[in-house]
């Protein structure tokens, strides 16, 4: 559930608040001598993970007992035409429920097809994908027996058959999923360049409260009017001015620098994890800040 309070720094893996970072094999030698304490939680991608033991398993227990994770799967697809790959699941529900690690997220996208495509790609914005993605996203919470949270994605080409627009397939899936929403504040910009909309007209007609969980990163720009998400740049100004509108309009949910690639060490790193922290304080007293928990 999710419970008003203010940020803080705490330990108990069942909790999430304030700002994290993505654990990265890269980061590991240096996050086992030292955890910066503007980080207050981790992310990872189950699949990486799932069953790997010997030290790099050893390693990962030695964090998760310590600090609260956060779950970002990579690979259901959940707007596949493809049935839902249930042993995964059952493999992911067995690790999180091995890690306590609270809150599972996934991308609102399909990236199979008759295999795996190795891209996120747009699920159509019609009221029959609403139904479909949503019955499935039912049935994932089912199995992992807990609420999950779909992240609004970057897309560069339209699905050719749409009936409304992304904001209200958005709200319409969450609802008919009762499930919760992870906003991407990167992606909200990325989209907001390559198909003309403003984003913080987004950020504001997202539902409050169903936003349990944020991600900020960087991107790459291709052309003036494309934008491609690759986290693996700093975030730029243009994007830390949304991320403090979606404070101010929705109160502060525990927030994830992403960075996959061009990965600089930790001590470099951990700048943009305290600048998302130091504008979380601004709203702490402003508005309501979020700590996710399952208890």
């Amino acid at each position: 559930m999710i419970i008003d309070g203010i940020i803080m720094h705490m330990m108990n893996p069942k909790h999430l608040s304030g700002a994290g970072l993505g654990f990265r094999q890269e980061l590991i030698p240096a996050l086992k001598s030292h955890v910066p304490d503007a980080i207050s939680f981790f992310e990872m991608a189950p699949e990486n993970w799932i069953d790997i033991g010997g030290l790099p398993g050893r390693e990962l227990r030695s964090f998760t007992e310590r600090y609260p994770f956060v779950c970002h799967g990579l690979s259901l697809s959940i707007g596949s035409p493809l049935p839902l790959d249930e042993v995964l699941l059952h493999q992911i529900r067995q690790f999180l429920d091995q890690h306590q690690i609270p809150l599972y997220t996934e991308h609102l996208s399909y990236c199979s097809d008759d295999g795996h495509l190795y891209d996120l790609l747009p699920i159509p914005f019609t009221e029959e994908a609403v139904k479909y993605v949503a019955a499935r996203i039912r049935r994932v919470q089912d199995v992992l027996e807990r609420r999950i949270a779909m992240e609004n994605a970057s897309f560069y080409l339209r699905a050719p058959i749409t009936e409304m627009d992304e904001i209200d397939f958005i709200r319409a899936v969450l609802t008919e999923a009762d499930c919760d929403l992870h906003l991407d504040v990167n992606n909200v910009y990325v989209n907001s360049i390559n198909h003309a909309y403003d984003p913080i007209d987004f950020i504001r007609a997202m539902p409050t409260e169903r936003i349990v969980y944020m991600h900020m990163a960087g991107h790459y720009h291709e052309a003036k009017d494309l934008i491609i998400d690759t986290h693996g740049a700093d975030v730029i100004d243009p994007v830390w001015s949304l991320l403090d509108e979606a404070y101010h309009i929705h109160g502060v949910s525990p927030t994830l620098l992403e960075r996959d690639f061009n990965i600089p060490p930790l001590s470099e790193l951990i700048h943009e994890v305290e600048r998302i922290a130091q504008i979380q304080t601004r709203y702490i007293h402003t508005t309501q800040a979020h700590v996710y928990s399952t208890s």
